[in-house]
Order: structure tokens, then C-alpha cells, then sequence
């Protein structure tokens, strides 16, 4: 499937694509890089807000400049990498530090919403996202005697 809005994206603002394959290697920083990337989970099925998300990505690196990378996931590759960032909503965007999710933005947000999250990630102390640590209900079945 094409994405002309990702390709665009890409041009005009020089983000790199990345996969399972390039992900690792992107997020590990160059001498002098910052840790932080930004990620953007588009959607393999896009949604209106992903065009919006696009639309405002730009504006969100440069807020941000020298102090988060950004990058764009491969919508074939999102449901490869979708649980390890723990992003369950597309579009998303997901601040990393090195290789480990510290925030997960949702959909479309307010402009001061970007802001003030992303600061908030970007903060030494953010704690790391943590895999969900199995269901959170159970169901169990007996049979009656």
C-alpha cells in the first residue's frame, strides 16, 4: 500500500523510515546525538488524525530541536513493533529514550498537550513504559458436579 502523506512527511522534514530490521540502530544515538527519538506510528489503516498527526510533527521536532530525533515506523512494520512501544492506538506517537518507551501520545492532541508530555518525557527521571504484566481479568470455568 502507498502513503503519500508519509512520503511527504519524510521529504520535507527528513525523517527517517525505519523497520525491525533499521528501529535499533536508529534509536542507539550517534556521539553527540540526544537519546531521545520520537516515533510515529501512523497507522497501517489509516484514521483522519493520522493526517493531522503528520501535519503537526514538524512542528513538534523544531519545538524540540537538539533534544528529541524523530522518525517514521513503516506502517508494515507497526504490528511488529506496535506491543514492544506499547502503542495500541494509531496514530500514535512515542517518545523513546535510547531504545525504551517513556511516553505514548495518542490521536491528535492540543498543541500545550504535546508540550507539556513530551517535556515531561524527556525528563532524566521519566520512567520507562512497562509491558502490561499479563491479563488484567481472568476467567476461569468449572464444571458443575
Amino acid at each position: 500500500m502507498k502513503y503519500p502523506v508519509l512520503d511527504a512527511l519524510a521529504e520535507r522534514a527528513g525523517l527517517y523510515r525505519v523497520d525491525e530490521t533499521t528501529i535499533d540502530a536508529f534509536l542507539a544515538p550517534a556521539a553527540g546525538e540526544c537519546p531521545h527519538a520520537l516515533l510515529f506510528f501512523y497507522g497501517a489503516a489509516p484514521r483522519p488524525e493520522s493526517s493531522d498527526v503528520a501535519a503537526v510533527l514538524p512542528e513538534i521536532l523544531r519545538a524540540f530541536e537538539g533534544r528529541l530525533r524523530g522518525a517514521i515506523v513503516a506502517p508494515e512494520a507497526e504490528a511488529a513493533l506496535k506491543g514492544r512501544f506499547q502503542v495500541f492506538v494509531a496514530p500514535s506517537l512515542c517518545v523513546t529514550r535510547g531504545s525504551e518507551p517513556v511516553a505514548v501520545l495518542p490521536k491528535i492532541l492540543d498543541w500545550t498537550e504535546y508540550l507539556e508530555r513530551i517535556e515531561a518525557a524527556l525528563d532524566p527521571q521519566a520512567p520507562i513504559l512497562s509491558a502490561p504484566k499479563g491479563p488484567k481479568v481472568e476467567f476461569t470455568f468449572s464444571r458443575g458436579a
